[in-house]
C-alpha cells in the first residue's frame, strides 16, 4: 500500500453580510462562470494564513476568523491528491475591489440560481452552508467521473 502521495492544496471562501454572498465572475476558461474567491496554498505556507492571502488578492478584503467548513477531493490526471478546503466568514473590513480573476461582487443568497456558475458551485455552496455536510468525493468508476457528498 502506497503511504505517501503528492497533494495539492487549494482554499475557496463563502463571504457573507446578512443575505448577500460576494462572488467573482471568473475570467479564466478552465473554470469560467461565478465562485468565491480562493486559490492555491503557496508552500510552507498554514492553511489559515493562505485564504486570508487569496481573498485580499482576489477582492480587496481583509477576512478574519474564517471557518473550515467542508473539503473536495479528486484525483488529477498524474495521480495527485486534489484538495480544496472550504471556508467561511463574515468578518472583514476593506472596500471591494475585481482582480485579475475576475468581477467581484455582491448577490443575494436567493439569486444565485440565476447565474452562470462554476462547475459544482452549487454543490460547494450546498456545502458550505450545511451542519450536516462536510465533503464532496470526486472518483472515477468504469471510465466515468462520479462524485458524492457526505
Amino acid at each position: 500500500m502506497k503511504k505517501l502521495h503528492r497533494c495539492i492544496i487549494t482554499n475557496i471562501c463563502l463571504i457573507y453580510k446578512e443575505e448577500k454572498i460576494l462572488v467573482v465572475n471568473r475570467k479564466k476558461k478552465d473554470w469560467p462562470g461565478l465562485t468565491f474567491p480562493g486559490g492555491h496554498v503557496e508552500e510552507d505556507e498554514d492553511f489559515n494564513a493562505s485564504v486570508i492571502r487569496e481573498v485580499k488578492e482576489e477582492t480587496g478584503l481583509t477576512i478574519k476568523k474564517p471557518i473550515l467548513c467542508g473539503i473536495e477531493e479528486f484525483k488529477t490526471k498524474e495521480e495527485d491528491r486534489y484538495l480544496m478546503l472550504y471556508y467561511k466568514t463574515d468578518k472583514f473590513s476593506g472596500k471591494i475591489r475585481s482582480s485579475e480573476e475576475g468581477e467581484v461582487f455582491w448577490i443575494d443568497r436567493k439569486d444565485l440560481d440565476k447565474y452562470k456558475l462554476s462547475l459544482d458551485l452549487k454543490r460547494i455552496y450546498k456545502v458550505m452552508t450545511s451542519d450536516e455536510l462536510s465533503e464532496i468525493i470526486y472518483y472515477e468508476k468504469n471510465g466515468k467521473w462520479r462524485s458524492k457528498i457526505v
